[in-house]
């Protein structure tokens, strides 16, 4: 394990683990930085047919780390790690299960196929610590929902099912819990004997098609997310989640 990112080969499988469970694989830079440096090393090796993206424990990941440690250029990083993975030849598969808040929610919804948890949900709280949306959910969610429901996400932070999220089109498996693991191992069977070249092609289009202004948008949310981070009601929403209280915020 590297930086709390573990990876193995498994044939042509590279199954990379958020593996941070006493923080629910809250997210700091160099996590982010090695996430995105193992995806573009299984997307250049020949003998990597399918890339799966797990979280270990009982979340699949709960967001950035709010403790203010190691995340200096966290913004930049989160924006790189989706590009990774959207830019990557070779299949992305999310396995949820728990918690895919903040940029959890984002990092699933970067990757090709997402297969839930039955009892698993999804929740944007940016905004509930003074933040904003980044690594590229400005562009990720409205391309899978649209833009009301992705508002709606953004600016409530409210928690929905993963029934709901399958309802709305987030996600592209609804799998009840007993049947998870049997189902996740079948789609990646699937893909790692699949035709890998054209799959490529398949993700290429895709994300032309779909996310012609990710780019864009994620430089807008580092932007904006550096400038909120320095914001007062920042540091009120962090002290109210470390709290447990409601923040109250003055827009400062």
């Amino acid at each position: 394990m590297s930086a709390g990112i573990s990876c193995r080969h498994d044939g042509a499988v590279l199954r990379i683990v958020l593996d941070r469970p006493d923080k629910l694989n809250a997210l700091n830079t160099p996590m982010l930085i090695e996430l995105r440096s193992r995806i573009q090393d299984g997307g250049a090796d020949e003998a990597v047919r399918v890339i799966t993206l797990t979280g270990a424990g009982r979340a699949f990941c709960s967001g950035g780390d709010l403790s203010g440690k190691d995340t200096g250029g966290a913004a930049v990083a989160a924006a790189d790690a989706v590009g990774a993975i959207t830019a990557a030849p070779k299949p992305v598969v999310a396995a949820v299960r728990g918690a895919a808040a903040g940029y959890g929610c984002a990092l699933a919804l970067s990757c090709d196929l997402v297969v839930a948890a039955r009892s698993a949900f999804f929740q944007l709280a940016f905004a509930k610590v003074g933040l904003m949306t980044d690594g590229g959910t400005s562009a990720l969610l409205p391309a899978a929902i649209g833009r009301a429901r992705a508002a709606r996400m953004a600016l409530l932070g409210e928690k929905f099912s993963a029934a709901e999220a399958f309802e709305w089109g987030m996600i592209s498996h609804l799998v009840d819990d007993d049947a998870f693991d049997d189902e996740f191992a079948t789609v990646v069977h699937t893909l790692a004997t699949g035709p890998t070249l054209s799959y490529g092609w398949i993700k290429r289009a895709l994300r032309t098609a779909t996310l012609p202004e990710l780019d864009e948008t994620q430089s807008i949310e580092a932007e904006g997310q550096e400038a909120l981070r320095h914001s007062e009601d920042f540091r009120e929403g962090v002290r109210a989640f470390r709290d447990r209280r409601p923040p109250q915020f003055r827009g400062l």
